[in-house]
């Protein structure tokens, strides 16, 4: 699976991180960065909660 992250819509609250710290992380310019843009299998249900948790609807996922 690929991270999508639409910046446009992104408001950096840092819902995504507190779920994955291992792939979001909202660093201290205020601004949130993917650091794994490929997560593996093992991380499916909390992208999938990342998706639905994101307030803005700005991160989707790609197979």
């Amino acid at each position: 699976m690929k991270v999508v992250v639409n910046y446009d819509l992104c408001t950096s609250n840092g819902v995504c991180m507190s779920i994955a710290p291992e792939v979001f992380e909202v660093r201290d310019d205020g601004y949130m960065y993917v650091l794994n843009d490929e997560p593996g299998p093992e991380f499916a249900e909390r992208m999938a909660q990342a998706v639905a948790g994101c307030p803005n609807g700005a991160i989707s996922l790609e197979d």
